[in-house]
């Protein structure tokens, strides 16, 4: 993946959200404290807000140019989006919310089948059940599936072991690694737990009121020691 951000101005209450770098990670960490601008950052890649000014380019493929009058719209952009809330369907079942981010009609050797994206994350048993009654852990699974099936070549998660109990948030990041290799789809992954990056992602990009503050290979951006918030605990 190569995720490219050129002059991105985002106007925030209390600052402006402002980005001008190009993200090559497998697994990238957004990390910052609450407020920072990393939600807001996903919004724009998943076409939920509009950027005042600048670009933002998947590979090649322009997804958002401020100049060229370019906004692809949110479903077309080929990006799996799992936002804080899940925003589940409550009125459906678990198989009708999966199916609902379904894209394409799958091909023979598709891997993003019902079948197999419910194998991977371990839903086969509540497919049929309604969406009132699952635990968190059950509901991030669900939320996780419906992004995949609609077969993106990004996802986005946002604050995925928020509410989690340690074995349930232990058990998620397992799952992500086993979503990762299954899928080969690289991983935006938003936190603001220095462990949680540390654990999974290959990359972070640091934020700080809408600025870059670091950028680099977790190990190297997590002892910086100018940098005393991003110390991690040990």
């Amino acid at each position: 993946m190569k995720l490219t951000f050129r002059d991105l101005q985002v106007p925030l209450a209390e600052f402006t959200l402002q980005l001008n770098v190009v993200l090559e990670g497998r697994i990238t960490g957004v990390f910052g404290a609450s407020g920072a601008g990393k939600t807001t950052l996903l919004d724009c890649i998943a076409g939920l807000r509009t950027p005042a000014a600048g670009a933002i380019l998947l590979d090649e493929r322009v997804l958002f140019d401020a100049a060229a009058r370019t906004a692809v719209p949110s479903r077309a952009r080929g990006v799996g989006y799992v936002p804080q809330d899940r925003a589940l369907f409550p009125h459906l079942s678990v198989r009708a919310n999966v199916l609902y981010g379904a894209g394409r009609a799958a091909r023979a050797n598709d891997a993003f089948t019902l079948a197999h994206v419910a194998e991977v994350l371990e839903i086969e048993s509540l497919l049929d059940r309604a969406i009132e009654g699952l635990s968190g852990g059950e509901r991030q699974r669900v939320a996780l599936a419906r992004a995949l099936l609609s077969r993106p070549r990004l996802l986005l998660l946002d604050e995925p072991l928020a509410g989690l109990d340690a074995r349930l948030q232990e058990r998620t990041l397992a799952l992500l690694r086993r979503v990762h290799a299954a899928f080969a789809v690289p991983i935006l992954y938003v936190s603001h737990v220095p462990e949680e990056i540390a654990a999974l992602c290959n990359d972070v990009l640091v934020l700080d009121r809408g600025r870059v503050l670091a950028h680099g290979a977790p190990d190297s951006v997590f002892e910086r020691t100018d940098i005393p918030t991003l110390r991690l605990r040990g």
